[in-house]
C-alpha cells in the first residue's frame, strides 16, 4: 500500500482499539503506521548494509518493535502528543506498525514479517500495492479528516471515523472474498498463481516455471462474474546468453535477449514477466514487462533492439507500452 493509506488505516484501527478518549494514541499509531516506509530513505547504507533495503528489516515483527520502543520514550516530546504512559505508547505504535506489514502482506508485494528468523514471506495477492482506487479513497479520506479538524462537533467526527471504518473495513472484506473466489478458478483451471487488478472483480491467472535454462508462462484474464477472458497467452524461451550471429524470427530474438533483459532489470527478473518481438527493418524491436501490468499506458520494464544479422543488441530500462489484450476469435 502507499504511505498515507498505511497511515490511515492505522490511525482507524488505533480509533477501534482505543477509542476517541484517547487521541494520543491514536495519533501514534498512525505515525507507527507509516514509519517502515522511511526505510527509503536508508537507501545509501544499503550498499554496506543489505538488511536496510525497502521492506527489509525494518519492515519485519522485530524492526517494528525496536522502532515502536524508541518511539514510545520519543513521541511524548513531539508537537501534539502530551505525557502519557509509555507502556501505551508502545502497545500503540506496536500496533500501528503490525498494520503496516498486515497490509504490504495482503498486497503483491511480499514481506517477511519474520525475518532474520525466518524467511518464510507473506504475500496474499489480495490487491495491488499501488492502486489508485485505494489512492483516491486515501485522498479524500484526508481532505475529510483535514476540514473536520478544529471545525466540527467531537460527535461529528467520531462518526465520520466509524463511517470511513466501515468503509476500509468493507474494501478489504470485498477483495479478500474475491481473492479466495479467484484463487478457486485457478485451482481449478490449474494455475499456480492469481494476480490482482486495480477492479476486484478483474484478476490474472498465472502459471510460470522459470528454469535455469528456460522461462516458461501462461496467463489468462479472469473476470469473477463473467469467466475468463479471451485467449490464453503463452511464452517459452531458452536462456541464451549475448552472442554474435544472425537472429532469424522473433522466438530468436527473444531467446537470444532474455539473460541480458533480466540483467538490465532485476525488479523485472524477480516478477513474473512476459515479452513479445517485432520486426522492424534490420532489427527485432523487444520489450519485455510484467504481466500485471496490462491496462496502464506504460509500464517499467525493458526495451530495445537486437540485429538480426550480426546479433548485437541495445537494451535499456524504461517505460514499455504493454500491448492490447488479445480477443478471442470466433
Amino acid at each position: 500500500m502507499d504511505l498515507f493509506t498505511h497511515v490511515i488505516f492505522a490511525y482507524l484501527l488505533s480509533f477501534v482499539v482505543w477509542g476517541p478518549a484517547a487521541p494520543q494514541y491514536i495519533a501514534a499509531g498512525a505515525l507507527a503506521g507509516g514509519l517502515p516506509d522511511a526505510d527509503i530513505l536508508l537507501f545509501p547504507l544499503t550498499r554496506r548494509f543489505p538488511a536496510l533495503h525497502h521492506r527489509g528489516i525494518v519492515h519485519t515483527v522485530l524492526g517494528v518493535t525496536v522502532l515502536a520502543a524508541v518511539g514510545a520514550f520519543l513521541v511524548p516530546y513531539l508537537p501534539y502528543f502530551t505525557p502519557a504512559s509509555t507502556l501505551l505508547y508502545f502497545v500503540a505504535m506496536e500496533i500501528g506498525g503490525l498494520s503496516h506489514l498486515a497490509l504490504d502482506g495482503f498486497t503483491n508485494y511480499a514481506v517477511a514479517p519474520l525475518e532474520p528468523f525466518s524467511r518464510r514471506v507473506l504475500r496474499l495477492d489480495a490487491d495491488l500495492a499501488v492502486n489508485l482506487v485505494t489512492i483516491g479513497l486515501t485522498a479524500a479520506t484526508l481532505v475529510v479528516l483535514i476540514a473536520e479538524h478544529g471545525t466540527a462537533a467531537f460527535n461529528v467526527w467520531v462518526e465520520t471515523v466509524w463511517i470511513l471504518i466501515v468503509i476500509y473495513g468493507g474494501y478489504l472484506v470485498v477483495r479478500g472474498v474475491a481473492r479466495w473466489r479467484a484463487g478457486r478458478v485457478r485451482r481449478r483451471e490449474g494455475y499456480s498463481a492469481v494476480l490482482p487488478r486495480a477492479a476486484p472483480w478483474s484478476w490474472l491467472l498465472v502459471d510460470a516455471d522459470d528454469a535455469p535454462d528456460r522461462y516458461r508462462i501462461r496467463v489468462r484474464d479472469l473476470e469473477l462474474g463473467h469467466g475468463l477472458e479471451g485467449p490464453e497467452r503463452r511464452l517459452a524461451v531458452a536462456k541464451l546468453p549475448p552472442a554474435p550471429g544472425p537472429v532469424d524470427s522473433p522466438q530468436a530474438a527473444l531467446d537470444r535477449t532474455y539473460v541480458a533483459a533480466m540483467a538490465t532489470n532485476r525488479w523485472l527478473a524477480r516478477n513474473y514477466h512476459f515479452g513479445e518481438a517485432v520486426a522492424r527493418g534490420d532489427v527485432y524491436e523487444v520489450r519485455w514487462y510484467l504481466v500485471g501490468a496490462r491496462g496502464l499506458r506504460r509500464q517499467f520494464g525493458v526495451r530495445g533492439e537486437i540485429d538480426r544479422r550480426t546479433g548485437a543488441m541495445t537494451l535499456r530500462s524504461g517505460f514499455v507500452r504493454p500491448p492490447a489484450p488479445p480477443t478471442a476469435t470466433g
